[in-house]
């Protein structure tokens, strides 16, 4: 089956698309904000029922309240903040691209520098970030802050490459663990933490990592790619679908095996998905200028694992 279309939203590219349940819930996109430049890094939390996203160029936060519906802005300046998570205290962890630096937000309110360096060099602009059971914080590291002044600052790299690091927990020292990226953007792990997917723009696939025990990675190798655009951020439900985002095509999920089974369509490109909700079944999704969401029978993956 290819290319068949329900309710003009799903696009149903393999049956297990439909029979998975990945096809029902909501018939259209909730519209919940549209005032953005470029909209990134949706990040629920649970304990506030409210979602964080960034808006890049106009440089803020903005927080969206799902018990009122309403929004506001969470911080301005914000560094040019790009990707947002937690950690295991329930800390808001957030890349910041004009900064060059990761940064965590303590419970009363203060920010912590995480990382803005490796090896005595400024970082470029991080994009993205993980953060895995053990309390370490995976990051990626493309140039897109600093080839222009629209997300960030015009610099050059120091550097000299875009790369994967890891930050310890405990000695808060940073790793590279994976390098040969044209654009690394979007990662996440699987539900076991034994792979960890990330997304490379520029080379427009995505790749997976076998997790050695000493956290480094190995066996690399394509799990999907798209001719005609590339990935942004990525994440998987509990049944072991990776969601993509997928620039001008919207929504694609992808099955265990690298199968496109189906696609979301929207009604402008997208930057960046998350689940949250009470049920962790409510897709959240930053596109260009906007924030949608979508009620759906498919579940995120656990938030604390």
């Amino acid at each position: 089956m290819s290319g068949e279309t329900i309710s003009d939203l799903y696009e149903v590219r393999d049956e297990r698309f439909r029979t998975g349940g990945c096809a029902s819930g909501d018939v259209r996109l909730e519209r919940l904000y549209s005032d953005c430049r470029w909209a990134e890094g949706p990040l629920y939390l649970p304990a506030w029922r409210q979602l964080i996203w960034s808006d890049i160029p106009n440089d803020r936060l903005l927080r969206w309240d799902e018990a009122s519906g309403t929004v506001g802005v969470f911080r301005s300046p914000a560094g040019y903040a790009n990707g947002n998570t937690l950690d295991r205290e329930g800390r808001l962890i957030t890349c910041e691209q004009g900064n060059r630096r990761v940064t965590r937000t303590e419970h009363d309110g203060r920010v912590t520098v995480l990382a803005d360096r490796f090896e005595g060099k400024r970082l470029n602009s991080p994009n993205d970030a993980v953060v895995r059971s053990d309390g370490s914080i995976w990051f990626t590291d493309p140039d897109f802050g600093i080839i222009s002044d629209y997300e960030g600052h015009r610099a050059r790299s120091e550097t000299g490459s875009r790369d994967l690091y890891r930050i310890d927990p405990a000695a808060g020292r940073v790793h590279r663990v994976a390098d040969g990226f044209g654009g690394p953007n979007g990662l996440v792990f699987s539900l076991d933490e034994r792979q960890l997917y990330v997304a490379d723009t520029h080379a427009r696939h995505i790749r997976v990592f076998d997790v050695r025990e000493d956290l480094t990675l190995w066996n690399g190798k394509v799990f999907a790619e798209r001719a005609d655009g590339g990935f942004d951020n990525i994440r998987f439900d509990d049944q072991g679908r990776l969601w993509a985002a997928a620039f001008d095509g919207g929504v694609h999920c992808y099955a265990p095996d690298g199968t496109l089974i189906g696609r979301l369509r929207t009604p402008e490109p997208v930057s960046n998905i998350a689940f949250g909700g009470p049920k962790n079944n409510r897709l959240f999704i930053t596109a260009t200028t906007s924030l949608y969401s979508l009620m759906m029978s498919v579940t995120g993956l656990p938030r604390v694992r």
